[in-house]
């Protein structure tokens, strides 16, 4: 992956990345804590509810950021 140079505001691009990285861990945590105790499940976090847990917090991050960067050129 290549980062993106669209804005040239530093303090923009760090929110947003500060953004991304809490997108992450909660859309991460969302899924492993389903995995962990939605009932009817094996209550057994194993390789794949990693996986599993960790592609859900990089697509909440890829979406949290599309949303963002198009509000923001919405605006300004």
């Amino acid at each position: 992956m290549t980062p993106e140079t669209s804005s040239q505001d530093p303090v923009q691009e760090a929110k947003l990345r500060r953004a991304g990285i809490i997108a992450f861990a909660i859309g991460t945590a969302a899924s492993l804590a389903f995995f962990a105790f939605f009932p009817g499940l094996p209550h057994v976090i194993d390789w794949g509810a990693i996986l599993a847990s960790l592609v859900v917090g990089a697509l909440t991050r890829w979406v949290w950021l599309a949303r963002a960067r198009r509000k923001r050129a919405s605006v300004g």
